[in-house]
């Protein structure tokens, strides 16, 4: 086919011209120079300001508020993340591998517009390097002295395996799944429907031409503000990680206000890149980012016990695939019988994982689709589900087994479990684990300057696609546009840093299981209408590929359909 299957369904050019039409927001977006939606730009805008009003103005209310929500999810729907994100992993795979695979985002003659290395570089330093750093260290530890299973003494050699199962059934092909299948659905309907680049777009099947009303905006401003949310817990995370480091290497000390100057600082650095646009900035960052990363990890790895993590690699990978089954499905049923604090660890594992990870779910998928247009559906999930997992196991395989062999396997702990969980001071891990290397200032340096980095890259990838889900479009809108976006993802996890206080990280992790649970039921919704819409691409196909039989048939040079494809017809 020369034009997409779906090119009747509407166009990007259905909605009307942004910031046309009458009314107050329409004309507010005029006179500021916007080329946006108004209702979405202004009610998304509206609604963080009256949150940081109200953290503000309330902090311990809200605090609360949070705390009873993220803990009735918790209590009573954890499961329902577990399953669903397995549910999703299951899916991508089957289309993947199924008659659909062949399909192109886009066009049948579209062909994709950036290198592999440059595409990898993009969706891996936007999706998931800012956690890989802050988590490479942590998790493994935090699971060696604490064995999720409740038969596994710490810090024996069964806890060293289990923790290297768990963390990496948290950050690799579940958590790709969790950007892979927006993704997906975002390049099938925005480049072969011709449709606005919005979430909104994913449910025509659904909704048709109403993606464009009422209903189609309230999508889109959950998905804008999801997304805010999303990477300010991100930026969080790397802001304290940040901190740590530079409480480690300079006078200054690691409190609330050093991180709010770090986020000031690196969300300066992120508007610039927002400024320069996606192909200068972020793809400039994220190549360099990428480089620095595989640098640190090269250097654990021959300055560590290189023989034990290469063999490690290997067994660590085969582990994970002998146990991803059954940890799939796990959520721990049995807590209440053989634990104290019930489920309280999944809960605060793997259901934070997932309520984390699917808030970024619209800006991860729409800007995977916008760097992967042209590519087919096989080579997309191939590429953003299997390429990061693959790279995920072998970074946890280098950090994780290293600090678990310093901090003595079969023994009682070491200076790395004293830091991260009889201290809780888990953003320190990464600059302990240092501790144990040549030339560890220097390494501890170049550390904090990647998280630096990863922390600038996802900052401006993501002020970049929440304009374009406001605009519909993926042109460029005007700078100050992009520029409040920049300043807003800042302030939004500034002003997070400030409401948690000395016990942030935990703050982060109730604010964002609340978040999360709209946006997972979204991505659940978001799974159905892919399916539909594959289907229909099928019966689509299938009667133009019945029409052409037909017209050969008349004009006398081919034989007739067969009956049973004029039957279906």
């Amino acid at each position: 086919m020369d034009e997409p299957v779906g090119g009747e369904a509407g166009t990007k050019s259905d909605a009307g011209p942004p910031g046309t039409g009458e009314g107050p927001l329409s004309a507010a977006a005029r006179r500021l120079g916007l080329h946006t939606d108004p209702i979405i730009f202004f009610v998304s805008a509206g609604l963080m300001i009256a949150f940081l009003v109200l953290v503000l103005a309330l902090p311990d209310p809200i605090n609360d508020l949070f705390t009873s929500g993220r803990d009735w999810i918790v209590t009573n729907l954890g499961w329902f993340f577990i399953l669903g994100v397995t549910a999703w992993l299951v899916f991508l795979v089957w289309v993947a591998l199924s008659r659909y695979g062949n399909l192109r985002l886009g066009g049948d003659d579209s062909r994709p517009e950036y290198g592999n290395l440059s595409w990898f570089a993009m969706l891996f330093a936007g999706g998931i390097g800012t956690v890989l750093m802050f988590w490479g260290v942590a998790e493994p530890i935090s699971h060696f002295a604490n064995p999720p299973m409740a038969d596994v003494a710490p810090y024996s050699v069964d806890a060293s395996r289990e923790a290297m199962n768990f963390s990496l059934y948290h950050l690799s092909l579940h958590t790709w799944a969790i950007f892979t299948l927006p993704g997906l659905a975002f390049g099938f309907f925005i480049y072969r429907y011709n449709l606005p680049l919005r979430v909104s777009s994913v449910f025509y099947p659904f909704l048709k031409e109403r993606i464009h009303g009422p209903i189609g905006r309230t999508i889109d401003i959950f998905a804008v503000l999801g997304t805010l949310f999303g990477l300010a817990v991100s930026l969080g995370l790397g802001t304290s990680q940040i901190a740590a480091g530079l409480e480690v290497l300079t006078p200054l000390p690691d409190n609330v206000g050093t991180r709010v100057l770090v986020i000031t600082v690196l969300t300066a650095v992120a508007v610039s890149s927002i400024v320069a646009g996606l192909d200068k900035g972020v793809k400039r960052l994220s190549n360099i980012n990428i480089l620095m990363a595989v640098g640190l990890m090269v250097f654990v790895l021959l300055f560590g016990e290189t023989v034990f993590l290469f063999r490690q690699i290997f067994e660590s990978t085969g582990r994970y695939m002998e146990s991803i089954v059954g940890l799939s499905l796990w959520n721990d049923a049995m807590a209440g019988f053989t634990k104290e604090g019930g489920w309280g660890w999944q809960g605060g594992w793997t259901v934070f994982y997932w309520a984390w990870t699917v808030t970024w779910a619209p800006f991860m998928g729409v800007f995977l689709a916008r760097i992967s247009k042209g590519r087919t559906i096989r080579q997309f999930v191939g590429g953003v589900l299997f390429a990061p997992a693959v790279f995920t196991v072998v970074w946890f395989a280098i950090f994780g087994w290293s600090a678990m062999r310093i901090d003595g396997i079969g023994g009682d702990g070491g200076s790395l479990t004293q830091k991260v969980v009889k201290d809780e001071q888990v953003p320190l891990a990464m600059f302990e684990f240092f501790s144990n290397f040549p030339a560890e200032t220097l390494i501890k340096g170049i550390a904090v300057v990647v998280v630096a980095l990863f922390f600038a890259t996802s900052s401006d990838s993501a002020s970049l696609v929440v304009d374009m889900l406001c605009s519909g479009s993926e042109d460029p809108g005007p700078v100050r546009q992009r520029l409040f976006w920049g300043i807003a993802e800042g302030t939004l996890a500034a002003s997070l840093i400030v409401l948690g206080g000395d016990a942030a990280l935990e703050a982060l992790q109730q604010v964002i299981t609340v978040i999360g649970l709209p946006i997972f039921i979204l991505a659940c919704l978001m799974l159905v209408s892919l399916a539909k819409g594959l289907k229909q691409e099928s019966h689509a196909a299938y009667a133009a590929q019945f029409r052409e039989l037909q017209r050969r048939a008349q004009a006398g040079d081919g034989p007739a359909p067969p009956e049973k494809a004029v039957q279906k017809s």
